[in-house]
């Protein structure tokens, strides 16, 4: 196959003679990239360090990389915004909660990626979302991101102009990342939009924030709305995910598993042992597809 390297949309870059990358405690002045990171295929992201912790554990079992028991290293111990784990082709990394943060580091993986020579990568964000008119556990990978209007961009303000991107993903992954589920066959997943917010509680309108100024009547006319036009989850980074990867040429994809039904209610109260299992869901899927595309299935 043809080799795919990274693409930098930043001219810039060339003229620097070295890239600190600030928050992951990385740099390609101290650290020689491409002996640390140059296999790398798969990139796995997700909100929270312990559980991308979790997946790269997991990961490592199913790939029989490893002794059992192992510890996995945090890369960027050097830092406390994020944390990152590698086992052979694969590179596991938090990106905290919302557009905000992903997108910092989406920033610092991407450039990490191109200078570490890296090439044929495939990221995929690995989460929790709430679903809408699907069974709690429902696993959900993604056509592509919607804003709150329903539309498939994402708009950012730049040099205080509005800069509107597309938040398409890439159909062949999603289409293949399907199938490994029907043949894992455990839990429903679906293909459908996702809605990307600023917010956790009235920007997905909840009735349960310290704010609130519409009725639950409005509230469940927006979310049918939002039904209606394909969406099945919503969460708050896969538009910029989806828009930072299409203009880096990079192959990406979101599978974010359904904490609970947004049309019966607000607030997730499954037990804390069925939301573990919950969330191992993506992980799951998403280690049969790297077993599945390196031939160890």
């Amino acid at each position: 196959a043809r080799e795919n390297f990274i693409h930098l949309c930043n001219p810039h870059l060339e003229k620097m003679q070295e890239d600190i990358l600030y928050h992951f405690a990385l740099g390609t002045g101290t650290h020689d990239l491409p002996a640390l990171f140059g296999d790398v295929k798969f990139v796995c992201v997700g909100g929270s360090p312990s559980r991308m912790k979790a997946f790269i554990t997991y990961i490592a079992g199913e790939l029989g990389l490893g002794s059992q028991g192992s510890e996995h290293p945090n890369i960027c111990a050097g830092t406390d915004r994020y944390a990152m784990y590698k086992v052979g082709p694969v590179l596991s990394v938090s990106h905290g909660m919302g557009i905000p943060s992903i997108s910092i580091m989406l920033h610092e993986l991407i450039k990490l990626l191109h200078h570490a020579k890296c090439s044929n990568v495939t990221i995929i964000r690995i989460g929790t979302s709430g679903g809408i008119g699907l069974e709690p556990g429902s696993v959900v990978i993604t056509r592509k991101s919607v804003d709150a209007t329903f539309k498939p961009q994402f708009e950012q303000v730049i040099l205080g102009k509005s800069v509107i991107r597309s938040t398409d993903l890439d159909e062949q992954l999603a289409k293949e990342l399907m199938q490994c589920s029907k043949e894992i066959n455990e839990f429903n997943t679906v293909i459908g939009n996702t809605m990307c917010t600023l917010d956790f509680y009235e920007g997905q309108g909840r009735l349960d924030g310290a704010i609130c100024l519409y009725t639950k009547e409005e509230k469940l006319q927006y979310l049918r709305e939002a039904f209606e036009s394909g969406v099945r989850n919503i969460e708050m980074e896969s538009s910029v995910f989806a828009a930072m990867c299409n203009l880096s040429g990079v192959k990406a994809a979101v599978v974010c598993v359904t904490l609970l039904d947004r049309l019966k209610g607000d607030q997730i109260s499954s037990s804390h042992d069925v939301l573990v299992e919950y969330q191992q869901r993506p992980q799951k899927l998403v280690g049969y597809f790297i077993k599945k595309r390196l031939g160890k299935v």
